[in-house]
């Protein structure tokens, strides 16, 4: 059983989206942001950065206790490890999807993150920022749009923990001022994973949690 400690954002998302496509037995305790419930000490035990997501594993491969885990990449990483899915034995295919799964972390989520926060949240516009993440923004939807030009996934043939990372962010392009029309292979991409039934039952738990 895996304990997810979770609120609905493109960060966890992208567990949910690994639990329903791999089929691991796993329960929700959500983390209310907007009450700052990720600041409380119990929280704080497991993410010590108070970000969601985070993890409790209570059955580890090695027998001892309980393990916890914070970030999304180290998350995905583990779980797919664990479960011997989503993530390549085959030497390059591998790679490629810890490339495309670190291009994401690193850079694709957190610039984007920048763009929603300067175009939605910041109390007064600043429009050095707002045009700094925008062109910033439509740089990382052409680099993700010619690789999926060469390949149907990120990783390669196989769908794999670096897209299902990268997915819950384009959920918001439109937030981004992003038209997925001017980007044909992400769009293509984007649709297949939309209509996966694991991606349905991911985000039916956002409703329900």
């Amino acid at each position: 059983m895996i304990d997810l400690y979770y609120a609905p954002t493109p960060n966890g998302h992208k567990i949910t989206l690994f639990l329903e496509e791999a089929g691991l037995a796993y329960r929700i305790h959500r983390i209310d942001i907007s009450k700052g419930d990720q600041f409380q000490p119990a929280f704080l035990a497991i993410s010590p950065n108070n970000k969601i997501p985070a993890i409790v594993d209570h059955e580890p491969a090695d027998g001892g206790a309980p393990l916890s885990l914070f970030e999304s990449g180290a998350i995905l990483l583990y779980l797919a490890e664990k479960s011997g899915k989503l993530l390549s034995t085959e030497l390059r295919e591998r790679q490629a999807t810890l490339e495309w799964l670190t291009w994401q972390v690193a850079g694709f989520g957190p610039m984007l993150g920048q763009n929603h926060h300067f175009n939605h949240f910041a109390p007064q516009p600043v429009p050095y920022a707002i045009e700094r993440y925008q062109v910033e923004t439509q740089r990382l939807y052409g680099v993700l749009n010619t690789r999926l030009e060469k390949t149907p996934w990120l990783g390669g043939e196989h769908y794999s923990i670096a897209d299902i990372a990268t997915y819950p962010w384009v959920v918001s392009h439109e937030r981004q001022r992003i038209a997925l029309e001017l980007y044909p292979a992400v769009k293509n991409w984007f649709d297949r994973i939309k209509s996966r039934p694991a991606t349905l039952a991911a985000y039916k738990q956002a409703e329900k949690n």
